[in-house]
């Protein structure tokens, strides 16, 4: 996928991000129920979730089509990707 659209996507998910974040808080501050309130964290949860996705498999797709790639830096980047899925 052209790295500008994806760039575009990830900052246009981070904005909902955002956007849901500052819902979250005029919930508490307007002391809506906590089934209401943990429904949107688990919302930002999923989405942030989203945006690490879509930028491990941009990451890896970019390092491992490398000609020159070597076996240190595959293991870099499956560390990378562990530490995210945990």
């Amino acid at each position: 996928m052209d790295q500008e659209k994806i760039r575009k996507g990830i900052l246009t998910r981070l904005k909902t991000v955002r956007g849901h974040i500052q819902g979250i808080e005029k919930m508490i501050e307007e002391e809506k129920t906590c089934e209401d309130i943990l429904l949107q964290v688990a919302a930002v949860k999923s989405s942030i979730d989203k945006i690490g996705s879509i930028i491990i498999e941009d990451h890896a797709k970019e390092c491992l089509l490398q000609d020159d790639i070597t076996t240190e830096e595959v293991d870099k980047i499956l560390k990378t990707i562990i530490k995210f899925t945990k």
